[in-house]
């Protein structure tokens, strides 16, 4: 079992910028490849974006390349979202998830994929 817990979400305003964190316990971080994803009002999940579990290769939704950095740090069992240049269309909860892999260099981009899942943390981005 892996257990995840987000934080850093908030309110901000258009343009702005937050930072989520995402803490893992449980089992070998190192093991799991990590994703982002998010859910707004009436609309399916949908992915954000991923690493790599050695952290090297990331994975980007194409609408949001060059606004949001995924990262992460092995040693303290925690991967970040930067997210900058809000708008109130990135207005969520924020998922992060980890699967299994067998590859250190994979970035899985599917739902289906992750085994394990955050209880979420909103953003809000008011105009």
């Amino acid at each position: 079992q892996v257990q995840l817990v987000e934080s850093g979400g908030g309110l901000v305003q258009a343009g702005g910028s937050l930072r989520l964190s995402c803490a893992a316990s449980g089992r070998t971080f190192a093991n799991y490849a990590m994703g982002w994803f998010r859910q707004a009002p009436g609309k399916e999940h949908e992915f954000v974006g991923g690493i790599s579990r050695n952290a090297v290769y990331t994975s980007y939704a194409d609408a949001l390349k060059g606004r949001f950095t995924i990262s992460r740090e092995n040693a303290k069992n925690t991967v970040y979202l930067q997210m900058n240049s809000l708008t109130p269309e990135d207005t969520a909860v924020y998922y992060c998830a980890a699967g299994i892999s067998d590859f250190s260099t994979y970035v899985p981009r599917r739902q289906a994929e992750y085994g394990y899942w955050g209880q979420g943390t909103q953003v809000t981005a008011s105009s």
